[in-house]
């Protein structure tokens, strides 16, 4: 091929795309949001908007259209679909975390001005409820004795269903624990605790009046998020596992035993631990079954008993201003016992996690 032919061979090849290489700096997006405050603010109060939170949705509108906007402009519409996406998964997160953060704040400011050793560690036994003092030792005891009990009873009948459902069941027997599992999770807690209720006056032919009567109650509730976090948890051991466990002729009960059951104690654990703070704060339940008491029961099986969550109900119903901070500080206690026990299900989930190079 000539010289001549290759010149017109080139010249006729379309020029190649080039790729925009303009980019916004990094400050951009924290100096849209800035500028999306100010005018927001300003928007809302020359709107005579008294709500902050109305503000707030102005300045949030204000950032997503500003940032496609520039971005547009400077990198092009398909980069600015992107930043809008990205703008409203920020948005979306901080309008979920508004309401938290609301709650949080205004328990601790409320409650936290009430809680000393003295709340933590008096009952209300002698306290006139019109009165300062008085404290929710005893709705503690009575909650981590039915919280444990329940935990107790649902976590062992939630693991056994679990590995059944995902190592034997494969009948019409499996679809029918699923499907009440599923009716199970939807069930109100006024339900399980009419439920126990009617059971201990039809069966036994007594009051219930006691707090194992409540942790039936509960144990109910925990049982379908016990079955459901640990089925999950079950799927995820991979199958390679099962098979060199059963390959080596170890029998099929054993291999769960020892390979799946500790392969998946992580994630196990967690969910046991995520049911328990889903039943912490129940009300209904102890309300028809334990009655609450102002005074120091340890006896779950005998005589009624008080918890954080009746307790709280309690205290707001009396009407009165130390009533009030009473019921606050132990919201307060009954958020840091949830939050806790949520910071250990992350700790023993990352501590069991399975570690590189094992």
């Amino acid at each position: 091929m000539s010289d001549a032919t290759m010149d017109k061979a080139t010249a006729a090849r379309p020029a190649p795309v080039r790729l925009s290489t303009r980019h916004l700096p990094r400050w951009t997006p924290p100096a849209i949001a800035a500028g999306a405050v100010a005018v927001g603010c300003g928007i809302g109060a020359g709107a005579g908007l008294s709500s902050h939170i109305q503000w707030g949705l102005i300045a949030l509108l204000l950032f997503v259209l500003g940032s496609y906007a520039v971005t547009a402009r400077v990198e092009g519409r398909r980069q600015a679909k992107d930043r809008v996406a990205t703008s409203l998964v920020w948005s979306s997160f901080v309008l979920a975390v508004i309401p938290l953060y609301s709650l949080v704040e205004t328990t601790i400011s409320k409650g936290a001005g009430v809680i000393d050793g003295t709340f933590l560690s008096h009952s209300m036994n002698n306290v006139l409820t019109i009165q300062p003092g008085g404290g929710v030792y005893h709705a503690i005891i009575g909650t981590l004795e039915q919280v444990g009990i329940a935990t107790v009873i649902a976590a062992p009948l939630g693991l056994l269903t679990a590995v059944y459902l995902v190592e034997y069941g494969k009948g019409a027997l499996a679809k029918w624990v699923t499907f009440f599992v599923d009716v199970m999770t939807g069930v109100p807690s006024i339900v399980a605790g009419l439920f126990i209720l009617s059971i201990w006056f039809v069966l036994l032919g007594k009051a219930p009046a006691n707090g194992f009567a409540g942790s039936l109650a509960l144990a109910i509730l925990m049982l379908p998020v016990v079955v459901r976090s640990t089925e999950e948890m079950l799927k995820l051991v991979p199958n390679e596992l099962r098979e060199a466990s059963l390959a080596l002729g170890v029998p099929k009960w054993r291999t769960i035993v020892k390979v799946v059951v500790p392969t998946s104690i992580g994630g196990i654990t967690t969910g046991v631990m995520l049911a328990v703070a889903r039943i912490a704060g129940e009300s209904a339940p102890i309300a028809l079954l334990v009655f609450g008491s102002n005074l120091i029961n340890t006896d779950p099986f005998h005589d009624p008993q008080s918890s954080l969550p009746y307790y709280i109900y309690e205290q707001y119903q009396n009407g009165n201003d130390p009533s009030y901070q009473r019921a606050w500080g132990a919201a307060l206690v009954l958020i840091a016992f949830v939050m806790i026990l949520n910071l250990v299900a992350r700790a023993v989930a990352r501590w069991k996690a399975p570690k590189a190079g094992r």
